[in-house]
């Protein structure tokens, strides 16, 4: 990745030592998995060849979005309700794929919360601190977090704890968030879609490992779907810092940081700190003339963040100002599509 130095000061370099820790890849193949009622595999392959859900993830990669533009003004809190978007915001997010949910009704999001505060009720052994905790589940819609038509709306589920030996006025507080969306989803993947199936690529977690594997096997189990690990690669992340700078003119980032990993023995961490006006005044020189270059391609961009939100290639993600939620979750909408494994 190459930034066009302008006529400022843009930051301070520090090189520390990085985790010597691999990201683990998807594979290429088919996920291997049960099927409940009717397979996604099977839905497949009843479909004519040249339905585009047959395609592979590196054929599918040429109809998905190729280019992006500029974000549009847009005023979240005029569409979606405040307390529901302060759930959303200000938490880091721990991001997964997820495979069209077969037979995933809306109307019966209140069955829902009951069936996996039961599910987990008989599975709480795998839980911490499991025997002395109740939990109970909620279901709901984050009306509005939608871009298109086809878009479908925004599922939240948060999980609350109360203890056996809690006083029956005690307020029962969350210990796990999560939720699944579309925003602005591929059009001709949708709609290539079987009826019985919805498309809610994009999920993220908040809460313990326990619980987040308690809510994916229940989803498996009664959706047929499959998830897996969602990295942000260092493109996705240049692409945020694109996008979050270009908000600087309404709201201040404060600073910008980027972390880079270079591949040296041993390896090595870059991190800028870049302060706003000088951060806005790079962003703005890039379509100049400028030759001077500096040039950190040799490494790879692992982590972001500014006042806006953060972001790490491990795919963690939070969003702390709701004008960006948008646009921030249409390009994870993207990456999700882009890393199904079919």
């Amino acid at each position: 990745m190459c930034f066009r130095r302008s006529s400022v000061w843009i930051g301070v370099a520090k090189m520390v030592p990085a985790r010597q820790k691999s990201v683990a890849r998807t594979p290429n193949s088919v996920v291997q998995r049960k099927s409940k009622i009717k397979s996604y595999r099977q839905s497949y392959q009843s479909m004519t060849a040249a339905s585009r859900l047959c395609l592979t993830r590196a054929l599918t990669s040429l109809w998905l979005n190729t280019s992006r533009t500029a974000p549009k003004s847009d005023n979240i809190l005029d569409k979606v309700d405040p307390r529901q978007l302060a759930s959303l915001m200000k938490t880091e997010w721990q991001l997964s794929y997820v495979t069209p949910l077969y037979q995933f009704r809306y109307t019966q999001l209140k069955s829902y919360s009951r069936q996996l505060s039961a599910f987990m009720a008989a599975e709480k052994e795998q839980v911490e601190d499991g025997a002395t905790q109740n939990f109970k589940v909620s279901f709901s819609v984050v009306h509005g977090l939608v871009e298109t038509d086809y878009d479908a709306e925004t599922i939240l589920i948060q999980i609350y704890s109360k203890s056996f030996f809690a006083g029956q006025n005690e307020h029962q507080k969350p210990v796990w968030k999560g939720w699944l969306a579309c925003v602005n989803g591929n059009r001709d993947y949708i709609n290539s879609l079987p009826k019985e199936f919805i498309s809610l690529p994009l999920f993220g977690s908040s809460g313990t490992e326990a619980l987040t594997a308690l809510v994916k096997s229940w989803f498996q189990k009664n959706f047929d779907c499959c998830f897996g690990s969602l990295e942000i690669n260092h493109i996705s992340l240049q692409w945020l810092v694109a996008l979050w700078t270009n908000y600087h003119a309404e709201s201040n980032i404060k600073q910008l940081q980027m972390i880079w990993t270079l591949p040296v023995q041993p390896l090595l961490q870059v991190s800028y700190a870049v302060n706003p006006v000088d951060a806005w005044e790079l962003w703005c020189s890039v379509k100049g003339d400028q030759p001077e270059l500096v040039d950190l391609s040799a490494g790879s961009l692992s982590s972001v963040s500014t006042a806006l939100g953060s972001a790490k290639c491990r795919g963690q993600i939070k969003i702390s100002n709701s004008k960006c939620m948008t646009t921030t979750l249409t390009l994870l909408t993207e990456c999700a599509l882009l890393k199904m494994p079919i």
